[in-house]
């Protein structure tokens, strides 16, 4: 990736004591928080819990974001936006130790180091919540559409009575209630294993799936890759929607140095290394699920293909719901990634700031109104499928496509024109493009969904 610039960051070999300056108050509050009470992850655990954070609802809409882009527009984005993510994640890793003796454990305090104390959170915090937050309702909504899917499946012959989605999106967040009480990132391990094994399972089965519906039912003449609104005005939008799904595919940064403050960490062995094995590999996995399933996805299907690429699928129905189980148990598993971080500002706000005592009956409510409140509104508006444009752009490009480049420029000064300073530079450019435009497409699809749906449908 290139070697760092560093003025003023020497490498100095710090004892355990002298790295360590806290309080004994402070070192018990840092013990319970839910990121920093326990650092003895393995490279293994950022592979799986990267790719838990990466491949979620997001992978499903890419064959739909494939025909608002078109082949050409839409293989560059797709190509682009896994190098350019890949860079800023490694950034990010990179950055997590940059000062001898710290660690940036979370993203804000990062952006605290680089803007300031208060500018830095005002910066960070909002857009790191928007994206955990509104991931974990747009995961309520999919894990309760995919149960329904279930349910409409095995009931296809039966003529058994629908149920609401609401019914389905309570019983989804039912177990919730249950997980959200492990106490730390490396609590859920197992359980974000088990979501990364069925994300490239359901990932997996969508494309060949695909390939197999093409071969036996279609003929390559039916299929129609040209954009499907009637409009010029539809077609922009649609693209610029398409470009925030894409961008909200792209979402695990908002969770990398939480995950890397797991791993254990020395002068000599900085967390870094292991770190980036993980990386690597979930990037890895996460090209197999998301390039096969856009593509063939959008070659079967054409313009014609669902919002959620499983839902163009119905044959054969076991396999369909084979793959809808598989969601369901992988969308637990993200939850579960995008809630922990989201737990541990709440817990240190109200352990540091307001002084209450680090306890078990604390955390009971806290984590309870969380599910509760995002269960809410995932019943209210149903449709929050459609903020996926709305905010992949708004929020998620910051974080993910050139925050990392202005935090890295801030800090190590690459000089102007050097390979770094003009990487950086692109990649910001690109980013607030994103940033600006695919909100646009996303408003406009939230409107048109909002006219026809119905609340607690």
């Amino acid at each position: 990736m290139g070697t760092s610039e560093k003025p003023g960051y020497e490498k100095v070999a710090f004892s355990p004591a002298e790295i360590d300056k806290r309080t004994a108050e402070q070192k018990a509050i840092d013990d319970w928080l839910p990121i920093t009470s326990s650092r003895n992850a393995k490279w293994w655990y950022a592979a799986f819990h990267n790719v838990t954070a990466m491949v979620g609802a997001g992978v499903l809409s890419l064959p739909s974001a494939m025909a608002s882009l078109g082949w050409g527009p839409g293989v560059v984005i797709l190509v682009l936006s896994w190098v350019i993510t890949l860079y800023t994640l490694w950034q990010m890793v990179e950055m997590h130790e940059m000062v001898p003796g710290k660690r940036f454990d979370r993203y804000h305090e990062l952006g605290q180091h680089a803007f300031g104390e208060k500018l830095g959170l005002w910066i960070v915090v909002p857009q790191q919540l928007i994206c955990e937050v509104g991931v974990d309702i747009v995961y309520m909504v999919t894990g309760g559409k995919s149960l329904q899917k279930i349910h409409d499946l095995v009931c296809h012959k039966k003529n058994c009575k629908s149920i609401k989605t609401t019914y389905f999106i309570m019983i989804f967040g039912s177990v919730h209630f249950v997980l959200s009480h492990l106490p730390n990132f490396n609590s859920i391990s197992g359980i974000s294993l088990a979501a990364a094994i069925m994300s490239l399972s359901y990932s997996t089965i969508a494309w060949v799936a695909s390939v197999d519906k093409r071969v036996h039912e279609q003929n390559q003449k039916d299929v129609d890759y040209g954009y499907a609104a009637s409009t010029t005005a539809g077609t922009v939008f649609n693209f610029l929607n398409a470009l925030g799904d894409v961008a909200f595919a792209y979402a695990g940064h908002n969770v990398v140095l939480e995950i890397q403050a797991t791993i254990p960490s020395t002068p000599e062995k900085p967390s870094k290394g292991p770190m980036w094995r993980g990386v690597l590999v979930a990037y890895l996995v996460v090209a197999l699920c998301y390039f096969p399933v856009a593509l063939v996805g959008y070659w079967v299907f054409g313009n014609t293909v669902d919002d959620n690429i499983l839902i163009s699928l119905n044959k054969p129905t076991w396999l369909i719901i084979t793959a809808n189980m598989f969601v369901v148990i992988h969308v637990i598993g993200s939850y579960q990634l995008y809630a922990m971080p989201v737990f541990d500002m709440i817990e240190t706000v109200m352990v540091k700031k307001l002084r209450f005592k680090p306890s078990w009956v604390l955390r009971f409510v806290v984590r309870n109104i969380y599910v509760a409140f995002t269960m809410f509104v995932g019943i209210t508006f149903p449709f929050f499928g459609s903020l996926l444009g709305f905010f992949g752009g708004f929020a998620f490009a910051p974080t993910t496509y050139f925050l990392p480049c202005i935090i890295w420029l801030a800090l190590y000064k690459p000089r102007k024109f050097s390979l770094s300073w003009i990487t950086n530079w692109i990649c910001i450019i690109l980013g607030f493009l994103l940033m600006i435009l695919s909100p646009i497409g996303g408003l406009r699809s939230i409107i048109l969904n909002a006219k026809t749906y119905g609340f607690y449908s």
